[in-house]
């Protein structure tokens, strides 16, 4: 059995998961949960094999969490106002009707990505969350190359088609 010191982990793969789990919930709340859940399977998963690569679990592990608890929050209700705190978002100056507009995107592709199958939306979110290579998702998920890029290509055509079919 492998010792692990999990305060080392934490300090040192922490801002990732909660980068990871943030920038999919898009709240404090819910990324402090996450957060938690993450290390929580990280755990167990240690408990049961010798872990290689401590980076990509914790990536998976955030990733996986973090879908599972958008599907709850857009199970519980129906899509409604976020929750984020807008106001702490340095501005840019793009404007009240552009900040609507990008808040009502992002809320409605958390909603849409809640709905992908599991596995198409990890290699959705490791790609263009965490901009991982083909060959890195593949890598994460125990998954050949070939077989991420399929993925990857469903999880697009689907988002794509369900973003048209909402705005006619």
């Amino acid at each position: 059995m492998q010792v692990i010191d999990w305060q080392t982990i934490i300090d040192k793969y922490g801002t990732k998961v909660w980068q990871v789990a943030y920038r999919l919930l898009g709240n404090h709340e819910d990324a402090s949960d996450c957060f938690q859940e993450t290390f929580i399977c990280a755990l167990e998963v240690a408990k049961k094999q010798h872990v290689r690569n401590f980076p990509a679990l914790l990536t998976r592990l955030a990733t996986a969490r973090a879908i599972d608890q958008l599907r709850r929050r857009f199970r519980r209700s129906s899509f409604s106002t976020p929750q984020d705190n807008w106001d702490a978002v340095p501005s840019t100056n793009p404007g009240p009707e552009q900040q609507l507009h990008e808040q009502e995107l992002s809320g409605r592709l958390r909603q849409l990505i809640g709905q992908l199958p599991p596995q198409e939306a990890e290699v959705f979110c490791l790609r263009y969350l965490d901009d991982l290579s083909y060959r890195q998702i593949a890598k994460a998920l125990n998954i050949k190359t070939s077989a991420a890029g399929v993925l990857l290509h469903r999880a697009r055509a689907k988002l794509r088609e369900s973003f048209e079919l909402s705005a006619t």
